[in-house]
């Protein structure tokens, strides 16, 4: 039998300027996300806990916690973008379009924007992504630019294996 080394993410040299990775896994928001997430973040605006509360709104229902929406779409990207980081350097112009509802199905995608090398450590290189997340209808529900220090070939960590 031959063991096959399974995905391992890209290092600094993988990425090239307008390069799109459609990121494989979706995600359904469930009730117990948008309530776990908004206790453990201390968010008390009752949109995203209280039904009666939300059922007065114009959206008639719980919003999803945005920074849930945030930390859900960055995760999604891990595979393709950022399994070979080093550092978050930040995240930028974060828009959320259009509101996330508890039962959405969140894909995601990210393209390179930039790609420089580093000019204080030469192992690692700067790449800038803009991630777009998006529901199952196909609508946009946030979009940000993210900018990590990614490791250079030949300087990831090794694992045990």
């Amino acid at each position: 039998m031959t063991v096959k080394p399974g995905w391992t993410g890209r290092v600094f040299e993988d990425f090239e300027v307008g390069d799109v990775y459609e990121h494989p896994l979706g995600r359904t928001v469930l009730p117990v996300d948008n309530s776990w997430f908004t206790l453990l973040t201390q968010n008390t605006n009752p949109i995203h806990f209280d039904h009666h509360y939300a059922s007065q709104t114009e959206f008639g229902r719980p919003l999803v916690d945005s920074t849930f929406t945030l930390a859900l779409v960055t995760g999604q990207s891990v595979t393709d973008v950022s399994q070979n980081v080093m550092a978050n350097l930040g995240w930028d112009e974060v828009r959320l379009p259009a509101p996330v509802f508890e039962g959405d199905t969140i894909y995601s995608r990210s393209e390179v924007l930039e790609t420089r090398e580093s000019k204080s450590r030469p192992h690692v290189g700067i790449v800038t992504v803009k991630t777009t997340g998006y529901n199952q209808k196909g609508t946009t529900v946030i979009v940000f630019k993210r900018t990590v220090m990614v490791f250079k070939h030949g300087h990831v960590p090794t694992r045990p294996r």
